[in-house]
């Protein structure tokens, strides 16, 4: 499923409790509707009509911040026609500030999309990004006050590759410093495997376990290795879990050390082949949400437990994959989400709740001991982080320079 596809999904489930969603949500949803209210438009976008039908009266291209306001603020109701042969997307942008109030997506040739903002005093136009070409502005409207108490949509500076890409090499980096101490720590398993100490194995297991974990960002980027690695033990576990099963139901130390060294042997493989690798630069900020959605509907469900009784543990790790991945993302972040530090705060708490079930000696209480408040308070923690992290994937989802 591509990243646009995966963000309407997740974005009509969330609705309205997320504010810079709510922006995406409209711009993903739109639908043929013709206006009838006295602030609803009907806009043309194409290459030489970008705009056309918004404020005509007053909307000559100006820059004098004096210019009489072509439009009422408050609602306003646009019904956008693409008039070119090709695909097309559209921004209602604030000029000065290049806020983006409205973003447009994927609209086919001659096909309409219908959307409502509201808009505070100041000068907008439309941007017209057809699929082929050069962006096209549309003419300045002087937008007025908007009504007493109405609530504005919020804009957004929109985040291009070229931002992005600074944050993927910094997070490959990370990724691939993490990789020697993972194969150290599998080696210990399989070393702990031949001299026949379990104990030991299991131990370093979740050691070696919880370290490639916090890598989740980069799942995508190990392809199939990476499901010989993890993958999700339905039917005949492999990698960590095939290691996990049989430390966790019995199996002899030889049979065992075989199945980690074969372990170590994808590590291996993962090291020298991730060394060419470079993460897409819209793909980190998308993961940072995944991890944490992912730890809510596979760890915490169980379906990542091939007998260890771990899950929380993986959980923990998976969280800090998550705040590993939104660092790079910060510099980005700054000045374009408010709830930045709500975020990290969120993340934080969620460790501090989960790790409550660690004990003094380093062991996890199974998902199945849990009290029902207790794993009412876990679910609750990770929910928080997921929520205040979806509009992270939201405003970092990479658009073109306008």
């Amino acid at each position: 499923m591509s990243t646009r596809a995966r963000l309407a999904a997740f974005f009509a489930a969330l609705g309205a409790l997320v504010v810079v969603a709510t922006i995406l949500t409209i711009a993903l949803r739109p639908v043929a509707v013709a206006p009838t209210a006295p602030d609803a438009f009907d806009i043309t976008a194409g290459m030489d009509d970008c705009g056309r039908g918004w404020g005509e009266a007053g909307a000559a291209e100006t820059d004098s911040a004096a210019a009489a306001a072509a439009v009422r603020g408050g609602d306003q109701t646009f019904t956008v026609t693409n008039t070119t042969v090709g695909g097309i997307e559209v921004y209602v942008q604030a000029v000065d500030s290049k806020r983006v109030y409205l973003d447009l997506e994927s609209i086919g040739a001659g096909a309409h999309a219908t959307a409502r903002v509201t808009l505070g005093a100041g000068r907008y136009r439309f941007v017209c990004l057809p699929a082929d070409a050069d962006p096209v502005r549309g003419p300045v409207v002087t937008v007025g006050k908007a009504p007493p108490g109405s609530p504005l949509t919020p804009g957004i500076v929109p985040v291009t590759r070229t931002d992005l890409i600074p944050v993927a090499k910094a997070y490959t980096a990370w990724v691939a410093s993490r990789l020697p101490a993972l194969r150290q720590q599998v080696a210990a398993v399989a070393a702990d495997a031949e001299e026949g100490d379990l104990p030991a194995a299991r131990r370093d297991w979740l050691t070696a376990h919880t370290t490639y974990e916090t890598l989740g960002a980069a799942y995508d980027a190990f392809g199939e290795l990476g499901d010989q690695l993890d993958g999700v033990p339905r039917g005949e576990p492999t990698g960590f879990h095939l290691v996990e099963s049989q430390l966790w139901q019995g199996d002899a130390a030889a049979t065992v050390a075989v199945s980690a060294d074969a372990l170590l042997g994808l590590v291996d493989r993962l090291q020298a082949e991730f060394a060419d690798v470079q993460l897409d630069p819209g793909d980190v900020a998308l993961r940072a949400h995944e991890i944490v959605e992912d730890a809510i509907q596979d760890t915490l469900t169980g379906a990542t437990d091939a007998g260890s009784g771990t899950s929380l543990a993986s959980a923990d790790a998976e969280l800090t994959g998550a705040e590993q991945a939104l660092a790079p993302l910060e510099p980005v972040l700054a000045g374009r989400y408010d709830r930045l530090g709500d975020t990290r705060a969120a993340l934080a708490a969620a460790h501090a709740v989960v790790e409550t079930h660690r004990a003094s000696d380093g062991t996890w209480t199974p998902l199945a001991q849990l009290s029902r408040a207790d794993r009412e308070r876990v679910d609750a923690a990770l929910d928080r982080a997921a929520e205040l992290l979806a509009p992270v994937a939201a405003i970092c989802d990479p658009r073109r320079d306008s």
